[in-house]
């Protein structure tokens, strides 16, 4: 998938007033599979999606009715995705009722929809179709974006990630980068697990920082033609190669481990990750 830099498809704003009351009306769900299609996803394609519906909206049948036009989308033969992570460290995680209100409603609603797996991790993703058990298999606490992870495996199944009203800095992916890319920060996590029977809390250094500054990677995609913009329903939607995202990341981190990280002061999150490596200052 490679396009000239700034290419755009899709819906376009003919003007402020148009757009306020076109707003008023929920867009068709069919609509919306059309939008999709033309940014680049065909059927049978494994769809990772990152999306605020508050952006995307209104829609035909609510949430669920953007589910339904995502799912069309890849078709019977595809897989869709979305994280699903708990709210909640200090109690565990139960794949069956946990909430991940923090991922944004279409994600929380995802996971609790018909025939949708969910991971057993407070790192969890849920998921849609074939490639569902794959994705969703058992994945390690430690280490929760890594190749062994459900980014990790939309990466080898070359998946597409869509972007639907949030930026990369909602981009899981690139924590999947940074791991292969080597990068020695970390900032100590904890979760409350069963163990034995018993609650415990387990701790462990997470890649993890702001992550306000994956916004850099817009214009990286954008300069070598590895992501697409466009269009859908009432937001603006990048999609992109898993693929292409990390190799893109990758490529900058070993040239720069720490381009995500602002300069000490700035952010406590990337102070910590800095001060894990030396880097106080």
């Amino acid at each position: 998938m490679r396009l000239p830099p700034g290419t755009r498809f899709g819906r376009q704003r003919l003007s402020p007033e148009a757009d306020v009351a076109d707003r008023a009306l929920p867009i068709r769900k069919t609509e919306l599979t059309a939008q999709i299609r033309e940014l680049g996803v065909t059927p049978g394609s494994v769809l990772l999606v990152h999306t605020s519906f508050s952006k995307v909206g209104p829609v035909e049948g609510g949430p669920r009715g953007l589910i339904d036009a995502l799912h069309a989308a890849v078709g019977p033969n595809g897989t869709l995705v979305m994280p699903s992570m708990s709210d909640d460290d200090e109690h565990p995680f139960d794949p069956r009722g946990t909430p991940c209100r923090g991922m944004g409603v279409v994600a929380d609603t995802f996971w609790r929809a018909a025939n949708v797996l969910r991971s057993d991790s407070p790192h969890a993703f849920a998921a849609l179709g074939p490639e569902a058990d794959r994705i969703t298999a058992d994945h390690p606490l430690d280490v929760p974006h890594g190749l062994n992870s459900p980014v990790g495996r939309v990466y080898e199944l070359d998946g597409l990630i869509l972007l639907l009203g949030v930026g990369h800095d909602a981009d899981t992916t690139i924590h999947l980068a940074e791991m292969m890319a080597g990068v020695r920060y970390r900032r100590q996590k904890s979760v409350v697990v069963i163990h034995a029977g018993h609650r415990t809390r387990y701790s462990y250094g997470e890649i993890d920082h702001c992550c306000e500054n994956f916004n850099l990677v817009d214009r990286w995609l954008d300069a070598d033609g590895g992501q697409r913009r466009g269009r859908v329903g009432h937001c603006e939607a990048r999609l992109a190669r898993s693929r292409h995202v990390v190799a893109t990341v990758t490529d900058r981190l070993r040239a720069n481990e720490t381009v995500f990280l602002h300069e000490p002061g700035v952010d406590v999150e990337c102070d910590e990750a800095r001060a894990s490596i030396g880097l106080e200052r």
